[in-house]
């Protein structure tokens, strides 16, 4: 048995079967590159959901989290450290809100602002107690824990999971009048992504997160804004929601805040919905620790530094426009925002798994999505020539699938 097979054999018997990963074992990566352990080149276009948008084993970052493991790593919140408080201005001052609270994985972060707009929806709104409710789109995700698979409405990630968490109310996404129609006055708020990842990269109409913006302000409901997958850059914007030109009043963070190295996340909200916790009402043993604050601030300070926003919307765009030229019989439709592109599979043709596998033999990582979609987002520091030769590899398999689709035909 050689390497890669002992590798997949031995991650299959004893890892959970809660994954269905291409058959390739990763050993090291570099920027936008990653090698096998055979030594077989790819460009990594799926930047692990967006949380490698530095690309891999950055120097700068490295170089920060080594330093700082040298010194101190953690503590928990029990005490102060010299870390989170610079980490958490920054946030503050990109989001342009006031006060955040430091957790690990984006489903936390969810977790966190879901106790948020319950406790605002109770102390500032009066609801009556346990009545709150929070609207949120259907297709949805927001991680995998109890409270958010509850409302998801992906039939498999909620399969024998029950009994959920009540409190929920799913509308359309991307739709202004559904919204409206579900607001009561027990609506505390209104939790969505801007635009849906895994979905697959689905891209709302241009005005409709403005109007829910303004809906949400008019019935005193909270506009909090799932920018896990979507914020810090991977939209050519900072966050996706200033294609719309607005101000909410939450957004949780996440993936690339921890620079592709550790798991940061974090809720960032205005300080009347943040000052509804007090000592003892939410932690995290290490949330906010040294060793993820000092990474974090790194990430935020490279990103501003390399201008990787400014890049993710001129070589997204270029990305877009190089895929729109292509013409084959089995895509659907292609649509994105910066780097973020999502490519509709006909599944009466091939599955997009398959896709992915051809595209794996040309040195092209992507992952399927909802076994339809798949999925283009590099690191954010890809140039131009790279972005050129991926749609060189892009071609040569499209025409390898399109052939062998002719010749069933």
């Amino acid at each position: 048995m050689d390497k890669q097979q002992y590798a997949i054999t031995a991650q299959n018997q004893y890892c959970a079967q809660n994954y269905a990963p291409l058959e390739v074992v990763l050993t090291h990566g570099k920027g936008i590159w990653l090698w096998d352990i055979q030594g077989k080149r790819y460009l990594d276009m799926m930047s692990a959901y967006s949380a490698v948008s530095h690309g891999h084993c950055h120097p700068q970052l490295i170089a920060a989290m080594t330093n700082q493991a040298k010194q101190l790593c953690v503590t928990s919140r029990a005490f102060y450290n010299d870390k989170l408080g610079p980490f958490l201005k920054k946030l503050c001052e990109l989001t342009q809100l006031d006060m955040a609270l430091p957790m690990n994985t984006g489903a936390e972060a969810v977790e966190t602002a879901i106790k948020a707009a319950r406790r605002w929806g109770y102390r500032h709104k009066h609801i009556p107690a346990n009545q709150a409710e929070i609207i949120v789109a259907s297709n949805n995700f927001h991680g995998r824990t109890l409270t958010v698979t509850s409302f998801a409405t992906e039939a498999e990630y909620k399969k024998d999971y029950g009994p959920f968490t009540p409190g929920f109310k799913v509308i359309p996404f991307g739709e202004v009048a559904a919204l409206k129609k579900a607001i009561t006055p027990n609506t505390c708020a209104f939790l969505v992504e801007p635009m849906q990842g895994e979905a697959g990269v689905q891209i709302p109409p241009s005005q409709w997160l403005k109007q829910c913006a303004e809906l949400c302000q008019q019935h005193k409901v909270l506009l909090l804004l799932d920018e896990i997958q979507t914020g810090l850059g991977r939209t050519g914007k900072l966050f996706a929601y200033q294609h719309a030109n607005i101000q909410p009043d939450g957004v949780m963070l996440g993936k690339a805040l921890g620079g592709g190295i550790l798991p940061v996340s974090a809720f960032i909200a205005r300080k009347e919905v943040m000052e509804v916790f007090d000592p003892g009402s939410h932690g995290s043993t290490f949330g906010g620790n040294p060793l993820a604050s000092a990474v974090g601030l790194a990430a935020l300070e490279q990103l501003e530094r390399e201008a990787l926003t400014k890049n993710s919307a001129v070589l997204g765009a270029y990305l877009l426009k190089s895929l729109h030229a292509l013409n084959y019989s089995f895509i659907q439709a292609i649509r994105g925002k910066g780097l973020w592109i999502g490519i509709d599979i006909d599944p009466q043709k091939i599955s997009a798994r398959a896709v992915c596998e051809v595209l794996m033999a040309h040195g092209i990582l992507s992952k399927e999505a909802h076994h339809t979609v798949i999925r283009l987002a590099p690191p954010l520091i890809i140039q131009r020539k790279e972005i050129d030769w991926a749609i060189e590899q892009l071609q040569q398999a499209f025409d390898k699938i399109e052939q062998a689709l002719s010749s069933v035909v």
